[in-house]
Order: structure tokens, then sequence, then C-alpha cells
């Protein structure tokens, strides 16, 4: 997320199977007057080292604190654990944060500067290959004059840090409690956040409040049981319709959402709808024979039906998406919709090809992996070769795969195209491009383009002012729609289905995708 955000599966941290094996029982006495969150996702790991998906997050939020966070509705990160957090030099290459008095950890250990070095030399020591550690390459060291100020010194300017320290990668960890080149083996978690994490297993988390807690979020209940469906969308939903869950995040299918959003009242139900920045792209291998020509992805670009897909497939739970970065982040804009409408255009893809001579049908082969991104992703990818057979100008077929082998094949360029998705570390433009076209592209698609490597995102990441950024990102945009190395297909939308008693969970969805278990209590 992974790169945790582009939602792969990926295995559990070192030694911690065996913990959620046998991890503890838990009293249903003593969580009576906690409130039940479901989830689909697993949680992947309790070591902020390592954890780098979506479930893991969630715990990371709750439980650790960062310097800085992001409060309810807002992208632009706040002091959290730090009283106060700037830049000290006009490059952005040195950012300085005092520590608020009188930080402890939830066991009560205290936490100062050095812990805060601490945590960030482990993580980049380990560099743990599911960890967040990639988001900080550019991390030069951290120097602490003393037991409350902590210096970050970066190899090259970064206006986005504070938002990546703000972000679950910046999660404290304590000196005392975690070694500093390995992982956890259990599944504790000692953080200095809002909650304690008092037990995990494979089926359940529960947390306590921390009462040693000094920040800025208000507690407005006695604990939350975080449990788990790991995928099994049919046991979620049922779970919820019998009232055993309060709050459904995460995971259960388009057509239960629009389900419980037509007859969910009468069971007490409510659907709540929030702003999402989840994306989904079609991503196309330079390299591959096929699509390697531009002609053969215009061509795709111009058949996709995004409006379709998303009624028959997703029914309506997702927004078509013209653009590498969605709507509601500083810098968006339609490039694609501007280059290839948004009707089908059987006349513009046929032009495309023939200007190219491919005079027959284009075989061609999509490939899908439904085991992290979702149970819809086949019939999506289905879909779509349905509407480019049916233009009369390819032959297109699709093939599914479990995700470890798919990872290993777009790795070996065995795949033309094939889908990704992807949830952003923090809310800026910069995670929606830096990671697809900068120097390391996740999306392993043989793209490079020099202006925007050399130019554009060196300049953007240089620039504080965020709103200033926005006439470069827009030029990035319509650079890679003209060179489609990836196409954009749909932005979610982020909903909650809550128990028609619970509050608060307006303040859980929004662009920052923090989801604050603070906010939720029972009217």
């Amino acid at each position: 997320m992974n790169n945790r955000r582009l939602l792969p599966a990926l295995p559990v941290a070192t030694g911690l199977v065996a913990a959620l094996l046998t991890g503890c029982d838990v009293s249903t006495d003593s969580t009576s007057s906690h409130l039940v969150v479901g989830m689909s996702d697993s949680v992947l790991s309790v070591d902020p080292a390592s954890g780098y998906d979506p479930g893991s997050w969630v715990v990371f939020n709750n439980v650790f604190q960062s310097l800085l966070s992001f409060p309810r509705g807002s992208t632009e990160p706040q002091p959290e654990a730090a009283q106060e957090c700037s830049f000290i030099d006009e490059d952005t290459k040195v950012y300085k944060c005092i520590l608020k008095d009188g930080l402890k950890f939830s066991n009560g250990d205290p936490l100062e500067a050095d812990d805060v070095k601490f945590t960030f030399d482990r993580m980049l020591r380990i560099n743990d290959p599911n960890g967040p550690s990639v988001m900080f390459q550019a991390l030069k060291r951290v120097e602490t004059p003393d037991r409350k100020t902590v210096v970050f010194r970066l190899k090259s300017p970064d206006a986005t840090f504070p938002s990546k320290i703000a972000s679950g990668a910046g999660s404290i960890v304590g000196r005392r409690q975690y070694d500093p080149g390995s992982l956890r083996k259990d599944s504790r978690a000692i953080g200095s956040g809002p909650y304690k994490l008092d037990s995990f297993d494979n089926r359940e988390a529960v947390f306590s409040v921390n009462d040693n807690y000094k920040g800025t979020a208000k507690i407005n209940n006695k604990g939350i049981v975080l449990r788990f469906f790991n995928g099994d969308q049919v046991a979620f939903k049922r779970a919820l319709l019998r009232g055993d869950v309060d709050v459904a995040y995460r995971g259960l299918q388009a057509p239960d959402i629009a389900d419980i959003g037509l007859h969910g009242k009468k069971q007490g139900l409510d659907v709540v709808e929030g702003t999402g920045v989840e994306v989904q792209h079609l991503v196309f291998n330079l390299k591959d024979p096929v699509v390697g020509h531009l002609a053969v992805r215009k061509a795709i670009a111009y058949l996709l039906d995004r409006d379709d897909l998303i009624k028959s497939v997703y029914h309506d739970t997702a927004v078509p998406l013209y653009s590498t970065i969605p709507t509601g982040i500083v810098g968006h804009s339609a490039a694609f919709f501007d280059l290839y409408g948004s009707t089908p255009s059987k006349k513009a893809a046929a032009e495309a090809l023939a200007n190219a001579g491919f005079l027959e049908k284009v075989r061609l082969t999509l490939w899908s992996t439904p085991t992290r991104y979702g149970a819809s992703t086949d019939a999506e990818l289905a879909s779509i070769a349905q509407q480019l057979n049916a233009s009369g100008l390819f032959q297109a077929d699709v093939k599914s795969v479990k995700f470890e082998q798919y990872e290993k094949d777009i790795l070996a360029d065995k795949y033309g195209v094939y889908v990704k998705a992807w949830v952003p570390d923090y809310p800026d433009a910069d995670n929606f491009t830096a990671p697809f076209f900068g120097p390391g592209n996740v999306l392993s698609n043989n793209y490079r383009n020099s202006t925007i490597i050399q130019k554009i995102i060196p300049s953007t990441a240089a620039e504080r002012n965020r709103r200033k950024t926005e006439d470069q990102y827009r030029r990035l945009q319509t650079i890679v729609a003209e060179d489609l190395p990836m196409l954009p297909v749909w932005q979610s939308k982020q909903y909650v289905v809550v128990q028609k008693a619970v509050r608060g969970y307006e303040y859980c969805l929004d662009a920052s995708t923090v989801f604050r278990f603070w906010e939720l209590y029972n009217a």
C-alpha cells in the first residue's frame, strides 16, 4: 500500500502468522460496550516498519501517533505528537519538529526525540519489502539536538515530506520496546495514539482507550472491536444484517451496497457515502508486441465505455476517471476526457488502427486478479473485453490468475494489458504521479518520460505552496494521456454501512483515507 497502495496480497510479516493463529480469545463481557467495526481486508502487520496495506494502516492510525496528522475533512497535515513543525531552509531539505511536553506510550514509557529518530532509522535499516521505507528514500538522516527536537535532513527537496510523516508510515514506536534491526515476532503494538491494542488474532482486534494519550483526537467511545472477514463478503453482509457489526467499512460487494441502500432502512441500516480517492487503471506494457504500439492503446482509449462499466459491474459505487490524479486532489484535470472523450467512438478507434497499418482484428488478452482487487475485477475486465470485441476491431479475451503469479508475470513482461488499483499514502498529487511515472515506476510497464522524471516531478516536489503545482501537474497529465502508458478507469466512492444508532461516521470518510475510530459512538 506496494506498496500498500497498489493493494497487493502481501505476505504477513515474519512471525505474525503464528501469533494470529494462537491469539487469545476475547470475552464478550469485556467488550460489550465496544463498537464493532467490520472489514473484509486483513491486517497484514501490526509493526509499522512492515505494514503497508489498508488494513494495517487502520490499526496504525488509531494505535500510534505521528508527528503530524490529517484533521477530519482536511488534506493539510497539522501537529499531532509535535507541538510545531516547519521547513527551516528555502530548499525544503531540512524539516524540524518540536515535540509536545509529557508524551507517553501506552505502557508508560516517555516519548522523546530519540524515539522518533529510532523509528525512522529502524524502518530504513529493516527496509522490509512489504513496508513503507520506500516512501523515505530521500531521507538522509535524522538528528536530535535535544530531547524534544527532531531534525530531518533530506537528500533532495520534498515539500510533501510533512504529508508523508503524517501518514501511517510516520507511526512512532519506542526504542525501549522495538528491536532496532528486526520486526516484532508477536502481535503486540505499543504506541502513543488514542487506543491501545489489547488483543489481535485472525478473527478480530480489540482496542481500548489509551489513558496516556496526549493529542488532538477527542475520543467518543470506550473501545472498538475490529472484526476481520478476510475476503468473505457473504459472511460480512450476513453479520451486518444480523446486527453483529455496528459499522461496515471496506469490502462489501458493490451489489450488496446498492441493495442495502435500497432496502436497508427497514433493518435499521444506513448507507453513507463519502469522498473516495482509490483509483483503478488499465496498465499497458510498452514492451509488448501488441499494445507497445500507441495506435492500439489509442483505440482502446477511444472504445472504453466507463459509464456502462460502472453501472453494470459496480452499480454506481464508483465514478468515471479521466485523469491520473483523482477529483478532490489539487492538480486534477480531465486530460483523457479531452483527448478521447467520454462516449465510445468506433470511428476514431478504427482510424487510429488503420493509420498505423492494423487492417485485421487486434488480438489481445486482458489480465486480471481478483485476489486483492476485489471480486468484481474479473467481471470488469470481461466487460471491457466485450466492449472492445463489439467494435469489430479487437479479438480480446480475459485471463485471471492468483496475485502471487500475477505480480511475477508482470515483472517478467509476460502481460500486455493488466489492471492495477491504488489507494494513496497521503492526499497529494505527488502520490498519484511520482510512484507511477518517476524512477521507481511501481506499475512495472517500462514507461519513461524524461520531461516528467527530470523536470516536472522534481519541481513539483520542491514547491511548498501546493496550489502552485497545478499547472505542472496538468502538463504531466496531458503528457501521460498522449503517451498512454496507462488508462484511468474509475475512482471509488467511499462507503460505510452503519446501524441506525451509530454517529460520527461522517468524520471517517474523507480524502485522507484515515478511518478515525475515536469519532464513532452510539446515540
